[in-house]
């Protein structure tokens, strides 16, 4: 990725070299994201899309993407959130983040 944010093969590498901070990241973020609440899968998915669509982080949005899709959410799910967020966050950055989206969406292959 042209914008400084590490692609899936250097998280990859980091995962080999640093495997127990890894392991403590990734433990955090599922105690995170499977905590006692009353957000169903679907909406924690698109809450955190919005979050990295709103942060204007490409590489959080390519990740949100990622695992949305991978929980079954739909390319116009995910588009949609960009179409709410207009009026929140502006028309440039809202397009930004839809190409990012668009960038993973259109690929079969995206989930994995």
């Amino acid at each position: 990725m042209s914008n400084g944010q590490p692609t899936p093969e250097q998280i990859k590498a980091f995962e080999q070299d640093y495997p127990q901070v890894w392991q403590a990241f990734t433990a955090l973020a599922e105690a995170c994201h499977e905590s006692a609440g009353p957000l169903d899968e679907k909406t924690r998915r698109l809450v955190k899309l919005a979050l990295a669509i709103g942060n204007r982080h490409e590489g959080a949005v390519h990740s949100a993407v990622r695992q949305a899709l991978g929980s079954g959410l739909t390319r116009a799910e995910l588009r949609h959130v960009v179409v709410l967020a207009i009026t929140t966050i502006g028309w440039p950055a809202a397009h930004a983040a839809l190409t990012w989206i668009d960038d993973l969406a259109a690929d079969p292959e995206a989930t994995t």
